[in-house]
């Protein structure tokens, strides 16, 4: 089974947060960067990685995202800037 991944994209440090849920986490963050389609994430330019979580069962994954989408929105800003108080963009981390 492929992984899941729940992840935060972002157009600068502290702006709009998109929280979404995919099976490949490079192809998405790759969507978001093209601005494809006439999304929320292409409007707002919301193509920088700064925040990703890997999960092996899809239901946890999707539970993960639900519950992030439910929190204060400082709570994100504390997650993120827990493992990455710089908002440094991961796309290069992924892309390896």
């Amino acid at each position: 089974m492929k992984p899941m991944y729940v992840y935060l994209v972002t157009n600068r440090p502290r702006g709009t947060l998109y929280i979404g849920v995919t099976n490949d986490l490079v192809r998405r963050v790759h969507e978001h960067r093209m601005r494809e389609g006439r999304s929320f994430t292409a409007q707002y330019n919301l193509d920088r990685l700064v925040h990703f979580e890997q999960f092996d069962d899809p239901e946890n994954a999707i539970r993960r995202e639900k519950a992030l989408k439910k929190w204060l929105r400082q709570w994100k800003v504390d997650l993120i800037e827990q493992s990455n108080p710089a908002w440094r963009d991961l796309w290069p981390d992924i892309t390896v």
